[in-house]
């Protein structure tokens, strides 16, 4: 909603105070297909060859996601550290063998069944048992685990930030895109000296459209767009170092009632619960 709000405000504040100003909308308007076409043909051929298959395919899945509102709320963060306090406090009463088969089978676990909100989400239920059967083998310290998923997280950041990288390209390629339109558009002026002052000056007005989309569609569509694809990234990112403090807090022998407040610690502060409100909540999930 907001994103529709932004572009609206936008665009809506510039074709306004032009017409206001005695602008001719109908010399932009007869000019607009022409210009698209070539800027935006010309830029989105670029974009494919300037990335990789994957690259594409994951931009393409970032752009719905970024028109909806964020998944990580309170709430969600919320039912992630009662989960994982719910399996810390299993392993600490029954031992770490305990887990096991929650950890194997996680969809017929009860546990994970009980948040069916972080419980589906595939990326964090594979994140947190991995790191879960690697506590139950017994085989690493927790240094070591630390050092691995650090380095899976640095992974997952790389891999998501592609998307950005693509769209900061694409919005600095578009208004170079736009002179292209512009210069094709003079182009044609001066190939029609011969006409009258009054049909060079639309010429020349139509050609100027181009120059005028590009940087329109970079500045106010495209890089906006990156920027929100680029803060969504950090939210997804954030949601796996609260289970990587969790699970090294639990670790290193704290109890699981404190070790999710390790997790609760890292937090953005906007969607971060308060102790009291996390410990109502785990103790209503019992």
């Amino acid at each position: 909603m907001f994103v529709i709000i932004g572009y609206v405000v936008c665009l809506g504040c510039i074709f306004g105070v032009y017409i206001m100003h005695g602008g001719n909308i109908s010399v932009i308007l007869k000019a607009l297909p022409f210009e698209i076409v070539t800027i935006l043909g010309g830029a989105l051929g670029a974009f494919v060859v300037n990335n990789q298959p994957k690259v594409i395919k994951a931009t393409l899945a970032a752009l719905p996601m970024a028109l909806k509102g964020s998944k990580y709320t309170k709430a969600r963060y919320m039912e992630l550290m009662a989960m994982l306090y719910d399996i810390l406090q299993k392993a600490r009463k029954e031992g770490l063998m305990a887990i096991e088969k929650d950890v194997e089978a996680p969809h017929e676990s009860e546990i994970f069944k009980k948040y069916p909100t972080v419980g589906n989400d595939h990326h964090v239920i594979e994140f947190t048992t991995d790191y879960l059967r690697m506590m139950v083998s017994g085989n690493l310290n927790s240094h070591e685990i630390e050092a691995l998923m650090d380095s899976e997280i640095d992974t997952h950041h790389q891999e998501a930030h592609a998307p950005v990288a693509a769209l900061a390209r694409l919005a600095g390629a578009l208004p170079a895109f736009g002179i292209v339109a512009a210069v094709l558009g003079v182009v044609n002026t001066m190939g029609s000296v011969g006409q009258p002052p009054s049909v060079l000056g639309g010429m020349i007005g139509s050609a100027l459209v181009g120059t005028f989309l590009g940087i329109l569609l970079a500045y106010g569509v495209v890089e906006p767009l990156g920027g929100l694809v680029e803060q969504k990234t950090e939210d997804a990112a954030k949601e796996l170092q609260c289970i990587k403090s969790t699970l090294l807090a639990s670790m290193q022998g704290y109890n699981p009632a404190t070790a999710i407040e390790f997790g609760r610690k890292v937090l953005f502060s906007d969607v971060r619960p308060s102790f009291t409100e996390l410990e109502g909540h785990v103790k209503g999930k019992k």
